[in-house]
């Protein structure tokens, strides 16, 4: 510890082995680039493997490590075998950040079974899988950070997004109930929860800026304080200190990323 208690660790994360779902586009890419900027072995995983494989390249490009891997999350045995070749191949996790999910909007009155269980199976039952076999491969060693992506929709209710919601408040009490389990062996979990985010899943959803920033009445949904929908490299810097030791006091914590859109509930 520095003078006035101050920490003087380094926030770098070289020689760790960093694994990050969802990784094709959007909030998943940003987080991947910005772990392996930070000198991280980043495994990165999606289903797109044509977008996958882009965003390795961009980032092997720029002088980092990556290897990309086509994983569907909704597949427990998938999971664990693809885990297992990234610890093959770089090492026991340190870092794993579950980011995969999708969204789905309707009137819970009309919305379909198939699109309720597609949300969870992705959003909930996904971070599930991931989590689990990684907290297996981390126990031993009693260490590592845990940091799933969710969402403001997850702690503020939101008209036409039950679904999605309800996934994603369920992926959110996972997660801090993991870091419960887990501080035994000084393993962290935490939850990063954006509001309206400029990526491709946001804009196919029928979102658009001016609408998040002001406010949509009829939907009792907020605007935002700050003025501006968030960057994925806003998340992604959220995400990169709940996984250096700077934060490594904190787990359990819900962190929003929303420019207030949330009042922080």
């Amino acid at each position: 510890m520095g003078e006035w208690g101050v920490s003087s660790r380094p926030s770098s994360l070289a020689q760790q082995s960093a694994l990050v779902t969802g990784a094709a586009g959007g909030i998943g890419a940003a987080v991947a680039s910005a772990l392996a900027r930070a000198g991280a072995a980043v495994t990165a995983f999606d289903l797109d493997w044509t977008r996958l494989r882009g965003v390795a390249a961009e980032i092997t490009a720029a002088g980092h490590t990556v290897t990309a891997r086509r994983l569907d999350v909704t597949n427990p045995w998938a999971v664990e075998a693809a885990l297992a070749l990234a610890e093959a191949e770089h090492g026991p996790p340190d870092v794993l950040v579950n980011v995969a999910g999708i969204l789905h909007r309707g009137s819970t009155v009309s919305f379909s079974e198939e699109w309720w269980r597609r949300l969870f199976a992705v959003n909930t039952d996904g971070v599930f899988h991931v989590s689990r076999a990684a907290a297996r491969r981390m126990v031993p060693r009693h260490g590592g950070a845990i940091i799933t992506v969710t969402s403001n929709a997850a702690i503020v209710p939101r008209a036409q997004l039950a679904g999605y919601a309800a996934s994603k408040a369920a992926a959110t009490m996972f997660t801090r109930c993991l870091g419960l389990e887990l501080a035994a062996f000084g393993i962290r979990c935490n939850v990063v929860a954006p509001g309206s985010t400029d990526t491709p899943m946001l804009r196919q959803a029928g979102h658009d800026a001016s609408s998040a920033v002001e406010g949509v009445p009829e939907e009792f949904r907020l605007g935002i304080p700050l003025g501006r929908i968030a960057s994925p490299s806003d998340i992604a810097d959220a995400v990169l200190f709940l996984a250096s030791d700077q934060a490594r006091h904190i787990t359990m914590h819900v962190m929003p990323v929303d420019g207030g859109a949330g009042l922080s509930a």
